[in-house]
Order: C-alpha cells, then structure tokens, then sequence
C-alpha cells in the first residue's frame, strides 16, 4: 500500500485538523509559517485573519502560499498534508458568510471568552475579520507512515 493519501483522504485530514500552518511570503521573498485555525470547504482552505493583520499584505503583494497540516506523536504514527497555491483575500460576502459560521462551528468550544484576555488582545481582535481563501494547485503533498511495513 502506499504511503500517499487519495485526493479524498486527504482533504478529509485537512478537514479534521484542529490547527494548520500558513506560510507566505515577506517582499524580499522569506517564508512566514503561522499556525492558524482554518476550514476546508469545496477543496479549498478558508483562514479568520483580524483585517490589519500582515497576512492580507503578504498576500496581496505575492499570492502564492502552501499551508501544511500533520498529526502523530511517533515516527510510524505521522500523517501530513501540504498544498502549494494562490491566496486571496474574499469579498463575496455569500462565502463570507459561510466561512465565519464553518470556523463557529469549528472553534467555538475553543475561544478564549473576551472578558478573559487583556485589554491590548481584545483591542488587536476588537476589528472586522477578513476571510483568506487558499486555492491550492492540483497536486497535494501528502504522507500516512502507518502505511508503510516495517520489519520487526
């Protein structure tokens, strides 16, 4: 059996992980990795970012990003899945609309209350929330290493 995992299983991983990593692309080229919360809807990943936040600028500037997720504590236990792509800021507010209520859905049981976090915290995510949208390339990264036969 392969160590790849179909299209299918892997946006089923990608769609499962609590936490991915986002990277762009600073103007003199150097990659930015953040992890961020995210959804996956239609094979596309979908990330909340705050409106002022640098992600938009890097991705404005350069579309082009991957975003990567794994899972498993063991070497035999490990299972990953990258995308390279483009990155847009989304307008539509139909798609807007659908993302904020998937990350809800998603995340709610998560959240840190307002209440609970300082003031200069609440006063970096007290603004609109803009929607980043990764359309990835057609070929997908992806690995489950408890696929593979190891001898005994």
């Amino acid at each position: 059996m392969s160590v790849r995992l179909s299209r299918d299983e892997a946006w089923a991983v990608i769609a499962n992980a609590h936490t991915g990593i986002f990277t762009s692309l600073r103007a003199d080229g150097t990659p930015v990795a953040l992890p961020v919360w995210f959804v996956a809807l239609d094979e596309r990943v979908y990330i909340g970012t705050p409106s002022h936040t640098k992600k938009l600028v890097r991705i404005a500037r350069d579309p082009r990003v991957s975003f990567l997720v794994e899972s498993g504590e063991r070497w035999a236990e490990l299972v990953g899945v990258q995308l390279n792509g483009r990155a847009n800021a989304v307008t539509d507010s139909v798609i807007v609309e659908r993302v904020m209520a998937a990350l809800d859905a998603k995340y709610a049981t998560f959240r840190t209350a307002r209440a609970d976090m300082p003031e200069a915290t609440r006063a970096h995510y007290a603004v609109e929330t803009a929607i980043i949208e990764i359309l990835p390339d057609a070929r997908i990264l992806s690995w489950n290493n408890s696929r593979l036969s190891l001898s005994s």
